[in-house]
């Protein structure tokens, strides 16, 4: 399903304020929830609000409510089961790739640099996280490098070679059909 990406720009914008929301939300719940249950509460409600984010900056309309209902599953799972943080973050950064994934690129190579930015996300999450103790840093990184998602083509083109080989196969195939219709045009007289 390849469909226009958002711009650099509307991913900056939703790196701010998926950032911003995500660091306001734990620091009002942690006092409720616990310094690690409301990291991992917040992990999944911005990856929630980004998932529809980019769903509906896609344009495509089918399929929303399943990839929703999918996406949640997951997140649930991910959420009883319980694994590591570092499990538990590259479970939503995997399932972000995923959704974004299926909603803009139609290639395998666009879908892997794609899990490239995703892991390069966690990386600088991980080290802002590390070096400066700020939620806000670590989500503003994360969702700052995911806004790079944009610079990839939705589709890479086969080189010179592979292309005159489909050009070739469709006129080949094109010539096929046009003399069966010739044949049973001329069959009836």
């Amino acid at each position: 399903m390849s469909a226009p990406t958002p711009s650099f720009g509307h991913g900056l914008g939703a790196a701010l304020v998926l950032s911003a929301c995500g660091a306001a939300v734990l620091a009002a719940i942690t006092p409720l929830l616990g310094p690690a249950t409301a990291l991992r509460a917040v992990i999944a409600l911005v990856s929630f609000a980004y998932v529809l984010y980019v769903i509906g900056r896609s344009g495509e309309r089918v399929g929303r409510i399943t990839t929703i209902v999918c996406w949640c599953l997951a997140a649930s799972v991910a959420w009883l089961l319980g694994p590591p943080l570092v499990g538990y973050v590259l479970v939503h950064a995997g399932l972000l790739w995923l959704v974004r994934s299926l909603y803009h690129y139609s290639g395998l190579l666009p879908a892997l640099a794609d899990l490239g930015v995703s892991a390069l996300g966690v990386a600088f999450a991980a080290w802002a996280a590390q070096h400066s103790g700020s939620a806000w840093l670590a989500l503003w990184c994360f969702f700052l490098v995911q806004a790079f998602h944009s610079l990839i083509p939705a589709a890479l083109k086969q080189g010179a070679g592979g292309d005159h080989v489909a050009e070739d196969a469709f006129a080949r195939a094109h010539r096929a059909a046009e003399g069966a219709v010739r044949r049973l045009s001329t069959a009836g007289h």
